[in-house]
């Protein structure tokens, strides 16, 4: 007797392997992001998506706010054209990251999604940082 997990037969390695390395194409996760910034590694720009209010009351450090309703030409205006964006909102229960990623991209803008967002931040043990040490990206 089969079990829920094996009911349906696992894809080929091959096709395992190009759908994961597909995927990280797409996605980066909180640890990967806390790495680059704690060693000076970041070559990209962090978008908090989420509204300002929430911003304020707490985000990760150096984060960029950008609601993903502003996203636009202008709100890009002073970033290269090259400028990778990593976008995150409150968490897997949040959709803002796929709004601003969809409006990133049709922009022309390199873009992935940080998984779990800021309850994913603080689920791996990292902090958050109040509004006075915010930069905005307008």
């Amino acid at each position: 007797m089969s079990s829920a997990v094996s009911r349906f037969a696992p894809a080929s390695s091959q096709q395992a392997l190009l759908h994961f390395q597909e995927l990280l194409a797409y996605e980066t996760d909180c640890w990967d992001v806390h790495h680059a910034i704690t060693n000076g590694r970041r070559d990209f720009v962090l978008l908090d998506v989420r509204g300002e209010e929430s911003f304020r009351q707490g985000h990760i450090q150096d984060a960029h706010s950008l609601p993903h309703q502003r996203i636009n030409e202008k709100s890009l205006s002073n970033y290269p054209a090259s400028t990778l964006f990593v976008v995150y909102c409150a968490g897997p229960h949040c959709n803002a990251t796929e709004k601003a990623a969809i409006k990133l991209a049709k922009l022309g803008r390199p873009v992935k999604k940080m998984i779990g967002g800021v309850t994913g931040w603080i689920d791996e043990g990292f902090h958050l940082v109040k509004d006075s040490e915010t930069t905005n990206a307008e």
